[in-house]
């Protein structure tokens, strides 16, 4: 077992609780990079930090999903049938992350509970649209703040190992992409996001998304607030959402020439 690289340190002032980060991003967009670097600051800094990520490959049914992203002949499995194995791994991995918070640790995940729900609709499978795909996280522990790093799909895919999972396709890039500007733009139920162009210099993006960061751990950490829980999406608003969703993948440039520039968008 490697050596956790942040060991629990005994704060000088009482916390009510750590705060709950989740870095999102297309594929090779720099989660991972972005988190380690995160993590680090906040540890630097006197915050008792811990990371992790989804899906979490260590457990069985981490290793069941990483057959089917890694393996062309993982076919005889639905979209559902994947979909909720998703979400399983989420769920599994519950207990251990609102004891970290309770404990007054601040987590920084790689993917959520975003990536579950808007991968799968991205997929435009008619029986699944985005609330069915929602629905199997909500009464997981809520982030306090959702941190999307935004490139480009162009660009994204210029980065070393895109294309060896199954996702890291160019249109499903560009869908999820349009997914999640969509959401910052017009609102999140649980948590706040934000978007950090993120096609930058490495670390110009990591002082961007400490700015961003470090105002919601202090907060919460003196709050004294339970963890939220994820809600529900009322099937009502499908129909409106879907819409932003297409108009915005227009606004992105994705239905016209794909030579194009790519539009830089920062919500709000």
């Amino acid at each position: 077992m490697s050596e956790d690289p942040y060991p629990y340190r005994t704060p000088s002032t009482p916390i009510a609780r750590g705060a709950f980060i989740v870095i999102e991003g297309l594929d090779r967009s720099g989660k991972t990079t972005q988190g380690k670097l995160l993590a680090d600051a906040l540890y630097s800094s006197g915050h008792n930090v811990r990371q992790t990520r989804f899906p979490d490959r260590t457990t069985p049914i981490g290793q069941m999903i990483s057959t089917y992203l890694t393996s062309s002949s993982s076919t005889t499995l639905s979209d559902q049938a994947i979909h909720l194995l998703f979400s399983a791994n989420r769920w599994e991995a519950a207990p251990s992350i609102l004891s970290s918070l309770q404990q007054g640790t601040t987590i920084i995940c790689d993917r959520y509970t975003h990536s579950g729900a808007i991968y799968s609709a991205a997929k435009h499978n008619p029986a699944l649209p985005f609330h069915w795909a929602w629905s199997p996280d909500v009464g997981l522990p809520a982030p306090d703040l959702v941190v999307f790093l935004d490139v480009s799909p162009e660009n994204a895919a210029k980065r070393g190992g895109f294309g060896d999972e199954r996702y890291e396709t160019r249109e499903m890039q560009e869908w999820v992409r349009s997914f999640f500007v969509t959401m910052a733009a017009f609102g999140e139920e649980d948590g706040d996001m934000v978007i950090v162009p993120a096609g930058k210099e490495i670390s110009d993006v990591a002082n961007v998304v400490l700015d961003k960061v470090l105002p919601k751990v202090e907060v919460v950490e003196k709050s004294g607030s339970e963890v939220g829980k994820i809600e529900g999406r009322d099937s009502n608003g499908e129909r409106s959402f879907m819409m932003n969703v297409r108009m915005m993948y227009e606004t992105l440039g994705y239905s016209k020439d794909k030579g194009q520039e790519q539009i830089e968008y920062v919500a709000p």
